[in-house]
């Protein structure tokens, strides 16, 4: 991708757009959002009464996203958010609502429950979805967004920051209007006007890359195997986090007696199990789900993914803001990866909104900071809450190993500290969009 970062003064950009032919009608959206993940797609759904035009920039067909099958533990309040969308009727009968999470430590008989009445709820504390529950929901919902246009699939090939805009081109094989063409090297240029572009664009954001947006952080040791099983007996809608000595193993209920695992190791160790025939990978995974759902299915294919913690020095640039994995990944154990991204969205959506209301340039430096300030830090003690909880408890050291034995004693002991732990990983903490 070639990065323009220069900014013109206003004088020097009004002479050289005379020759920029598909500029010259004016803005062609006030938002382009590069991305069209879930992240990418609540935050065009949290924008579609906002009066703001918003452009949808996907580079693989919409058919690729909703044929995922990993699925993502939703907390409360992510649901919260899609309530507001409008969206939540669609999504609810296509997940499971746990009442219970259960953690405990490798072997130790030792268990902590967390429960609704910790929160003072009456009902559910963690929803788990698969990845095509959510997004069908909010595809649909955009397709109905007269104020929204879709390119995809296309590639963005450059963008050119200015002072008072910014040019976004792109090669498509398939206009927003037109259906998929049959020869791949019928590409067609695009070329956007627009006043922000947002990159949704995934951990190795290339618009990220491109604009020098250093990031911190660090590989960790372990990498997760994912899939999903199906088992005999029901779940009774309890969710899983088993902390082993070689990392993480959590157990997400689906609908129907499945369940999505993720299962933490270091890096050799989880391709030697992945790799391992499916009948002593059942045996090995047994021992380690335990017996009470019964006999274990594989129902999709395993797959191995290394995991890092990073965080983005800053989350905006002039015209440019960064949301979910663009802006920082956690390790997932917690499974807060996909929540903090929802709430990106949403905190963006809600400062790009009322900005415009007031009739603010919404690409601005000044604008884009307070999305920064909001929640740059929040996602931070995210970030720090999950490398601890991996580091506290993949260690056989003693003295750490009777530390977590304490920690865990306290949780099931003092309902203050249930509640600051779940509320924590149910986003109950911190400033909550409207």
């Amino acid at each position: 991708m070639v990065l323009d970062t220069q900014l013109p003064s206003r004088s020097s950009h009004e002479a050289s757009s005379a020759s920029q032919g598909p500029y010259e009608s004016g803005f062609d959206a006030d938002i382009v959002i590069v991305g069209a993940g879930i992240v990418g797609a609540t935050l065009a759904c949290a924008l579609r009464n906002s009066g703001l035009r918003v452009i949808l920039v996907e580079a693989k067909p919409k058919t690729v996203g909703l044929g995922q099958r990993r699925a993502y533990a939703i907390s409360l309040m992510s649901s919260r958010i899609f309530q507001s969308l409008g969206i939540w009727d669609d999504i609810r009968p296509e997940i499971t609502a746990c009442d219970r999470i259960r953690l405990s430590d490798g072997a130790h008989p030792s268990l902590v429950w967390l429960r609704p009445e910790d929160l003072r709820r009456s009902e559910d504390v963690v929803y788990v979805a698969e990845h095509n529950a959510m997004l069908r929901p909010l595809y649909d919902r955009l397709e109905q967004t007269p104020t929204l246009t879709w390119h995809c699939p296309a590639q963005v090939e450059s963008v050119e920051y200015h002072a008072d805009c910014a040019f976004v081109h792109l090669s498509s094989i398939n206009g927003p209007s037109n259906g998929p063409s049959n020869d791949p090297n019928d590409v067609t240029p695009i070329h956007l006007k627009t006043r922000l572009v947002v990159a949704a664009d995934g951990a190795q954001s290339p618009l990220r890359q491109a604009a020098q947006i250093r990031t911190r952080g660090w590989k960790y040791w372990q990498s997760c195997i994912g899939f999903t099983v199906r088992t005999e007996k029901p779940h009774n809608n309890i969710a899983y986090e088993r902390f082993w000595p070689s990392g993480p193993f959590a157990i997400l209920p689906l609908p129907g007696n499945r369940a999505q695992v993720v299962w933490t190791a270091p890096h050799e160790e989880a391709r030697r199990i992945a790799a391992l025939p499916e009948a002593e990978f059942l045996d090995l995974l047994t021992q380690r789900y335990g017996t009470q759902m019964g006999r274990i299915e594989l129902e999709t294919p395993r797959i191995v993914f290394p995991v890092r913690l990073m965080q983005s020095d800053r989350y905006s640039l002039h015209r440019l803001a960064l949301v979910g994995d663009a802006a920082h990944n956690c390790h997932p154990v917690g499974g807060q990866g996909m929540n903090m991204g929802i709430r990106d969205a949403a905190a963006l959506a809600q400062v790009l909104a009322r900005a415009h209301a007031k009739g603010q340039d919404i690409g601005q430096t000044q604008v884009l900071r307070r999305y920064d300030r909001w929640r740059k830090p929040e996602n931070l003690l995210i970030l720090a809450f999950t490398d601890v909880l991996d580091r506290f408890f993949s260690t056989q050291w003693l003295p750490v190993v009777a530390l977590r034995r304490l920690g865990l004693w306290m949780l099931r002991r003092i309902p203050l500290a249930r509640a600051i732990a779940l509320g924590l990983m149910a986003g109950q903490l911190g400033r909550k969009p409207v």
